[in-house]
């Protein structure tokens, strides 16, 4: 995978997906869930700029770790981010039953790259 790539598209995604938010559901969906668009929006920014960091530090120091943390992290965009999305807009609460597992995939994408870190050094 291209961690690089992948992450800079899932942060034009995530400013595409704030504005719409902002502009295109303001006034379609209740405050609340306009506020569960904007968490997974945010959510999906912090993560596709930790995919950059990621690929940064494959560039200079490929490890199995890396990859970990690249996959987890795109795993739990598309299942923590993708299941809010769709609350927001369907307002279908069974999808929030999802949202945790995706939580705990980005969790494991911070410990991988953790991992990386610590046995590479900084």
């Amino acid at each position: 995978m291209n961690a690089g790539l992948v992450g800079a598209i899932g942060g034009l995604v995530a400013v595409a997906a704030g504005a719409f938010g902002a502009h295109g559901l303001e006034g379609r969906i209740d405050g609340k869930a306009l506020e569960t668009w904007d968490l997974a929006a945010r959510y999906q920014m912090v993560h596709a700029l930790a995919l950059l960091i990621v690929a940064g530090r494959e560039r200079a120091a490929p490890s199995p770790s890396l990859r970990v943390a690249a996959w987890a992290f795109v795993a739990g965009i598309a299942i923590f981010s993708g299941s809010l999305y769709l609350l927001a807009v369907t307002g279908v609460t069974a999808l929030g039953a999802i949202t945790p597992l995706g939580g705990a995939a980005l969790l494991v994408g911070w410990g991988a790259l953790a991992a990386a870190y610590r046995r590479r050094g900084g």
